[in-house]
Parts: structure tokens; C-alpha cells; sequence
């Protein structure tokens, strides 16, 4: 199971942009970093495998931290279990801000209901620091399926059985189909699980699959060379990397705002002064033209949200993702 769907990197463009990152000019100013602070090694743990998006944010963001304070600042890849490892090691960690949970959208919000022997309680046992990029999710159509717009999906869905594809069953992709069928009644669609998107769009692109909601820069190119129909965004506002596509609410589907995000977490006992303390160097690290430029050449936007609005987002996701997950009956095999 995979519980987000992060567009992915090559090897080469990531260790492009990481070393693009360590030689631009850096001017340390610790004496302008708030006292909370963390004064001792940070490690910044990322869930999942270098060289995918959450690495590099993690590694990008390290940089600043330790050019911005003086302080020591690596990344840690603690893979497997879904993300559960990573965020077990972060919940064990002494609670002085120096260990920092770097993850996507899913392994927060949907992983607590889907995995219930993980026993993971998110706001119980973390302390949100901020939401530090997004990227937008779109749901696309195979040319040989003759659907072009989202009426049609809904009223073909109506009559005939259709297919879509996902990144694994419970990922976020996965849901927001679901949520999907939920809001317009298009019940015959038929969960098709891959391993990853790649996979997936490679059947769609051969009409094995009718259909497949997947992150927009991991297609990007074969909607650009019409390759395949994009149907809408799944988020709140167009894209202007595709300006031509429909929100789902543009397409008459309301309640739907689904965006693959990544966040920053801390042990829950960090003293709200240190959970302060980051969030601002997080927030001017990422303000900086440069990063924005690394992070919008992979895809991502950042999109900063301080602790309390980040909590709200989790909060609110995670009762969204519980309500979809026993609707639809949704388990891991």
C-alpha cells in the first residue's frame, strides 16, 4: 500500500537540484534566529526513499536550517510500513524539536483509519510545525475511451462498466475517486491498484484502464502532447500549468478539494516556543525566490500554513478520508 502519490524524480534531477542547492552563496545569521529554536543536531526524518520529493524537500530544507543557524542539520530515510516507521521514530524522539517528520498527505491523514493496528494518533501524539508544499492532482481519461469531459464520465459510468487506475489501494489517489463516485453517483467504476502511477499510466496510455487519478506534473507531458484527455483538478482552483483544465467544481461535482500536500510534524511535547521557532525559519526559508524556483521545477508549490491553520487541514482531512474508507468499505489486502 502507498499511501500518497508524490510526483517522482529522476536520480539525476535530484541530485541536480540538491547540488544546485549546496553551492548557491549561503550567509549564516544565527544571531537572527528566534531562541527556540533547536541549539543541537536536526534531523529532519523523511518516511520514504532518497531521491523522491519528500527527500529532497527534507534535504532542501535542511540546508537552510543549518546555513540559517550554525546548527548542524541531516536527513535521515526511515522507509517501509507505509510511512509508519518514520513516524514512530519521530513520535519516540526526545521532545526538544531536533527530530522533525517530514511526509506527505496521506501517511497523516488517511494511514490512522486504514491501518488501525498501527495505532497512530496524529494530533495526539505530534505537534504540527507547518505545511510546506503542495502539488495538484488531476484525473485524466484514456483517448481509446471516448470520454471527454466529466458529464460524460458520470453518464457513461451510468450505463457501462468503467475502470480507473491508482497508486495503491487507501493511497490518496484512490480516495479521491472514491469521494468522487460518493458526490456524483458514478458507481461503476472499478478500482484497478498499481504499485505506482508510472505503471498506471503506462495501461492507461495503452486503454487497459478507462481512467486514472493521478498528481498533474507526473502527466504534465502527455496532457501537453494529448496523449491523454484531462477531465479536472480535483483542487479548489485551475492549474496555470494547464489553464485549459476544469476544476471538478467548474465541472458541476461539488465537495471535492483534494491536493497531494507535505507537511513538517514534531513529538507532541515540543514547547510551543520551539514549534514557533522553526515554523518561522521554515517559513523564510521557504519564501525565498530560489527555493520556490527548486520546488516549482519538480512540480511542487510551497504553501505554507502555520501550527494551528496545519492541525485544522489534518484534522478536517482525516475525518474526510474516515468517513470515504467505511463508506466504501476500503482495506488492505
Amino acid at each position: 500500500m502507498q499511501a500518497t502519490s508524490p510526483a517522482r524524480l529522476t536520480r539525476r534531477a535530484a541530485l541536480t537540484l540538491l547540488a544546485s542547492a549546496a553551492m548557491a552563496p549561503r550567509t549564516a545569521f544565527a544571531a537572527g534566529v528566534p531562541a527556540g529554536f533547536p541549539k543541537s543536531q536536526i534531523t529532519l526524518v523523511a518516511p520514504f526513499t532518497a531521491g523522491g520529493p519528500i527527500d529532497v524537500l527534507a534535504r532542501l530544507l535542511a540546508q537552510e536550517f543549518q546555513a540559517r543557524s550554525g546548527v548542524t542539520a541531516i536527513v535521515e530515510n526511515k522507509t517501509g510500513g507505509a510511512g509508519n516507521i518514520g513516524i514512530d521514530y519521530v513520535r519516540k524522539a526526545p521532545p526538544d524539536g531536533a527530530t522533525l517528520l517530514v511526509i506527505p498527505a496521506g501517511n497523516l491523514t488517511i494511514n490512522p483509519t486504514l491501518m488501525p493496528s498501527a495505532h497512530l494518533d496524529i494530533l495526539g501524539d505530534f505537534a504540527p510545525v507547518a505545511l510546506l508544499a503542495s502539488a495538484p492532482n488531476v484525473f485524466l481519461a484514456s483517448k481509446q475511451s471516448g470520454i471527454a469531459t466529466v458529464k460524460e464520465l458520470v453518464d457513461k459510468a451510468k450505463t457501462a462498466k468503467l475502470t480507473y487506475g491508482s497508486p495503491g489501494v487507501g493511497s490518496q489517489l484512490h480516495l479521491a475517486m472514491e469521494l468522487f463516485k460518493e458526490k456524483t453517483g458514478a458507481t461503476n467504476l472499478t478500482h484497478v491498484p498499481y504499485r505506482g502511477s508510472s505503471q498506471a499510466l503506462a495501461d492507461l496510455l495503452g486503454g487497459h484502464i478507462d481512467l486514472l487519478s493521478t498528481n498533474l506534473p507526473a502527466v504534465l507531458g502527455n496532457i501537453k502532447e494529448k496523449t491523454v484527455v484531462p477531465l479536472a483538478m480535483t483542487t479548489a482552483q485551475r492549474s496555470p500549468l494547464v489553464p485549459e483544465v476544469p476544476t471538478l467544481v467548474e465541472a458541476g461535482v461539488e465537495g471535492i478539494d483534494v491536493t497531494s500536500w507535505y507537511g513538517m510534524l514534531v513529538p507532541k511535547a515540543v514547547p510551543t516556543e520551539t514549534v514557533d521557532a522553526i515554523f518561522t525559519v521554515t517559513k523564510d526559508a521557504l519564501s525565498e525566490p530560489a527555493m520556490k524556483n527548486k520546488l516549482q521545477s519538480q512540480g511542487l508549490s510551497v504553501a505554507i500554513e502555520p501550527p494551528d491553520v496545519f492541525a485544522a487541514r489534518i484534522a478536517r482531512e482525516t475525518a474526510q478520508w474516515a468517513d470515504i474508507i467505511k463508506k466504501r468499505d476500503i482495506k488492505i489486502q
